[in-house]
């Protein structure tokens, strides 16, 4: 089976290596900083996972009273990790914004999990949220480790500072959400479905944080709003509103390729069967629940999508079918007929039928 996350961070490599062969020199060099990097990440968390399966690393600490302790480090734009501590849990702002947009992320992703869903950090048992800013110069992407976050400074040309969006925050941090669940295979439509997943939390992290909260209606469903500088023809790196429409930029490889219905759906061996592109469909499914639901998404729409990534039957290996179906079963013990209705018909909207 394929390896879960193996590629964890937020930008697609689909338009990092547009950005590897772009006319500016300068442009060039990030991008192949950046893949250079998310390459030796994979490596690592291969390791991990390798070691996991071996038994070498101990299983986690049983579950204990909710614990929030974030810690915030600072490379220094070096690659030595977790570099300078500079923030924990409890001290008083930074006059580094980096270093606070990371801490308020963090305490913003944990607040959810808690509050929402009871879940008592990324693992259920109390782990500690840690961070690390100013990676290496001009990282173009933020990712999640497996064990901490990681955000570059951007380029400055195409890609602003990666602790600017907090919906970013909480998307990589669900990857390793997902990974304590379901622990989704990493290629094709789980793999895609493990994107999307990560998608729809960090979307709700940042309409939970949001002051007032956000109702599903008034949300924007936009993932990464702020990363792109303004010379980029783009809003954001994903719509779930309206998957292909959050960017077209040469210098991003043209026009976003996301489809929103399994008509569009992209084959191809490229970043694990189109991960990073695929999951625009169930981004899509998720969006149509939320708003006809209304209200606040994390209650009814989240709920059920995280019951479902908690569910004993839903496989690493998951297809869209399956995943689709499970969540109808769930909205139906959660919320009652209506519920499965709503949720069935917004998966047949994207082409996607529960059998």
């Amino acid at each position: 089976m394929p390896p879960a996350c193996t590629h964890c961070g937020v930008v697609p490599p689909h338009i990092v290596e547009a950005l590897a062969r772009s006319d500016s020199a300068t442009q060039r060099e990030a991008a192949i900083v950046t893949l250079a990097a998310d390459a030796s990440a994979r490596q690592a968390r291969l390791m991990a996972q390798l070691a996991v399966a071996r038994g070498d690393i101990a299983a986690p600490p049983a579950a204990g009273p909710l614990r929030k302790h974030r810690r915030v480090s600072d490379a220094r734009n070096g690659s030595d990790l977790p570099g300078v501590r500079v923030r924990e849990e409890g001290d008083a702002a930074s006059g580094d914004v980096a270093v606070n947009e990371a801490y308020d992320g963090l305490g913003a992703t944990w607040d959810l999990y808690a509050d929402v869903y009871e879940r008592n950090s990324i693992d259920d048992a109390g782990m500690d949220l840690d961070a690390t800013v100013h990676y290496l110069e001009n990282y173009d992407n933020a990712q999640w480790d497996g064990t901490r976050m990681l955000f570059g400074d951007g380029d400055g040309t195409v890609f602003n500072r990666f602790t600017i969006a907090v919906d970013v925050i909480g998307h990589e941090l669900t990857h390793g959400v997902t990974a304590a669940t379901a622990n989704l295979a990493y290629a094709d439509q789980s793999g895609a479905l493990n994107e999307s997943v990560s998608d729809v939390f960090g979307s709700l992290v940042k309409q939970y944080v949001a002051r007032p909260q956000q109702s599903a209606e008034a949300a924007d469903w936009l993932i990464g709003v702020g990363l792109f500088t303004d010379a980029v023809d783009g809003v954001a790196l994903r719509s779930m509103k309206a998957p292909g429409t959050a960017y077209d930029d040469p210098e991003l490889g043209g026009k976003d390729p996301q489809p929103d219905h399994m008509d569009g759906y992209v084959t191809t061996t490229s970043d694990n069967g189109g991960v990073h592109i695929n999951s625009g469909i169930p981004n899509h499914a998720f969006y149509l629940v939320a708003t006809a639901f209304g209200g606040f998404a994390w209650e009814r729409a989240g709920r059920i999508w995280y019951e479902t990534l908690r569910d004993p039957q839903l496989r690493a290996d998951v297809q869209f079918a399956d995943f689709a179906a499970l969540t109808a079963a769930n909205a139906t013990k959660l919320f009652g007929a209506e519920a499965e209705r709503t949720v069935t018909g917004a998966w047949a909207e994207v082409g996607v039928a529960v059998g």
